[in-house]
């Protein structure tokens, strides 16, 4: 399985604002963000020539970053979009955050995507009854989302939780059962993402 394994606060450095992929690190005063608000490397502090392909490469990475997606898998999941009926930038959106470990997240059962992966990948979690491991398993209406029962990551769970103020509309969630239901596809303001989603449209379609 690839994945990106070097040090996130980078890439939030990178994006110029915080992406929480580090969790409860991110709500602190250690975030890198707020000791170095400039781009890593060598460089970072010259100053950048704007252009529009510039802006639009940017807001791709950022929300292939956000999401923990690599690049073959972004471009798939915006042909999926493409075909889809609607705007296409919503409908890439709405196909990134109905993913398995971004629900997680949501519902507050993980404290950043990189967990929410890990609970995952160890077979953790239950949908509908059945073993999911597959990070990018698609979630839809009318399914149930279960801790499996005697999971080792229950006290994991549970500290996550006490992160979490509130669940999106689309989602329905038992913080104490551990349980929750997915209720309906969400609308483009229910999607909290950093992202401009008609940039990334702009720069697929050159």
């Amino acid at each position: 399985m690839a994945r990106y394994t070097g040090p996130v606060c980078k890439l939030c450095r990178r994006e110029g604002e915080k992406l929480f992929l580090k969790g409860e690190r991110c709500l602190t005063d250690k975030c890198a963000i707020e000791r170095r608000n400039y781009p890593p490397g060598q460089h970072g502090r010259a100053r950048v020539r704007q252009s529009e392909y510039r802006l639009q490469l940017r807001e791709k990475q950022k929300a292939r970053r956000y999401y923990g997606v690599l690049e073959r898998q972004f471009r798939n999941y915006y042909e999926r979009a493409s075909r889809l009926p609607g705007a296409t930038g919503e409908n890439l959106l709405r196909l990134l955050e109905t993913r398995l470990d971004n629900v997680l997240v949501r519902l507050g059962f993980a404290a950043s995507r990189r967990q929410a992966r890990q609970f995952i990948r160890h077979g953790h979690w239950l949908v509908n009854g059945r073993r999911v491991d597959i990070p990018s398993y698609q979630v839809r209406p009318d399914d149930v989302i279960t801790l499996k029962p005697g999971s080792g990551a229950e006290a994991a769970v549970r500290e996550a939780t006490e992160l979490t103020s509130a669940v999106p509309a689309w989602l329905q969630a038992d913080h104490d059962g551990l349980t929750a239901k997915v209720l309906r596809w969400p609308e483009r303001d229910e999607i909290p993402a950093p992202v401009q989603e008609q940039l990334i449209v702009e720069l697929y379609s050159k």
